[in-house]
């Protein structure tokens, strides 16, 4: 159930407040560190943000969809770093356990989550499969009461920082491809784990990557997520849909900073003896990139209401990730040429969000797994309504 306005809209009013008052004024620092400052990661617990898709009876604050499209639109006009932080714990970090999770997996993991005592990592990804999810490689042997599992998993986001990761590991024979993939959750500590260096990043400095090193591995029986065996590529693929809505967000908060630094540039900015945004050509780029951004969030907003009524909007998500993503490239590729050489300099955000949002293309699935899953659903609901006429 959706908040009520009084209680809703003073949340966002008090995430814009801290997004302008805290955390734009810290993103210099925190690149330069590659750090986000423990105070500041508390200042941000203490906001509930991450919990913001947990339910309420768990210590979340059990956000809608939509809801928690615009808490993100707000938060994502600040460096991508900060969102990265929590973003775990409110989507693929929590969600498998909030969807397919055992009572006993929510009691334990979901508070801690919720509160950001833990932070939950997504290990899907592997060297030799990214894009192709379902042919992942690292196994999870039985072994009594248990399972032993072998490893690598690769970019995996908040795993230096993680204290449980939400594991898909193969327990049935590579031909079984998807059917036999199976979601464990595995606690930092568990022997056998071990989390490699972080990154050396184009961008995003300060959220974190690293592979995870699974070498004989044990885990009990209980650690598969919802008990059962060979429904992890399942839960991943909900868990996913949900999280491309969640990043497209992301990417309409981040274009509206760009927008905003560009056109506070260009009201400033004399040539010729006036403002560059008096120039056609600088309002002809500064009308297109409001014009995307506003696509954007129309899109973002539509689907996740429609997800919230219990609708499939499994190609919607990916609609809204795919275009989302590509239109902050092109808003940031505009930002730059408005602000000229000014631009390409580290001292203006414009050139470090240049490169942060590159990112957005790739995670939680390239723009071209997006074009796949769009024409798929296209050609599936081609062919249904074709039976459906001649039947």
């Amino acid at each position: 159930m959706p908040l009520d306005s009084d209680v809703f809209e003073p949340l966002i009013e008090t995430v814009r407040r801290f997004v302008d008052g805290r955390l734009i004024p810290c993103e210099d620092a925190v690149a330069e560190a590659d750090e986000i400052p423990r105070s500041l990661i508390d200042e941000i617990r203490h906001l509930g943000l991450f919990g913001l898709s947990i339910p309420a009876s768990f210590g979340g604050l059990g956000l809608t969809m939509e809801e928690e499209a615009r808490v993100i639109f707000e938060v994502g006009r600040a460096s991508p770093a900060f969102r990265s932080i929590f973003a775990t714990n409110v989507g693929i970090g929590s969600q498998a356990i909030v969807m397919d999770g055992t009572p006993e997996q929510k009691d334990r993991y979901l508070p801690r989550l919720a509160s950001g005592e833990v932070i939950g990592s997504f290990a899907l990804t592997e060297p030799d499969s990214g894009s192709d999810a379902a042919s992942i490689t690292t196994s999870a042997r039985r072994d009594g009461d248990g399972y032993v599992i072998n490893g690598t998993k690769r970019y995996i986001t908040n795993a230096p920082e993680a204290g449980v990761f939400t594991l898909m590991a193969r327990t049935g024979a590579r031909e079984d491809g998807a059917d036999g993939v199976t979601a464990f959750l595995v606690d930092r500590d568990t022997p056998g784990l071990a989390v490699g260096k972080p990154d050396k990043k184009m961008g995003q400095r300060g959220a974190h990557t690293a592979d995870v090193v699974f070498q004989d591995c044990r885990v009990p029986d209980s650690a598969i997520v919802g008990g059962v065996e060979g429904r992890g590529f399942k839960t991943a693929m909900k868990v996913l849909d949900k999280g491309r809505l969640h990043i497209a967000a992301a990417c309409v908060g981040a274009a509206q900073r760009l927008l905003e630094e560009s056109l506070a540039y260009a009201a400033e900015r004399r040539q010729f003896g006036r403002p560059i945004a008096d120039f056609q050509l600088i309002q002809a780029a500064l009308a297109d990139s409001r014009t995307e951004i506003y696509a954007a969030r129309a899109m973002v907003l539509d689907a996740a209401r429609r997800r919230d009524l219990g609708e499939n909007v499994s190609a919607d998500a990916s609609c809204c990730k795919y275009f989302a993503s590509e239109m902050v490239g092109r808003v940031a590729d505009r930002a730059v040429q408005i602000l000229g050489g000014a631009g390409y300099m580290a001292e203006y955000p414009v050139e470090r969000f240049y490169r942060d949002v590159r990112l957005f293309r790739i995670y939680e699935g390239t723009s071209q797994i997006q074009q796949l899953v769009i024409a798929r659903s296209l050609l599936r609901e081609h062919r249904a309504s074709a039976e459906a006429r001649t039947s």
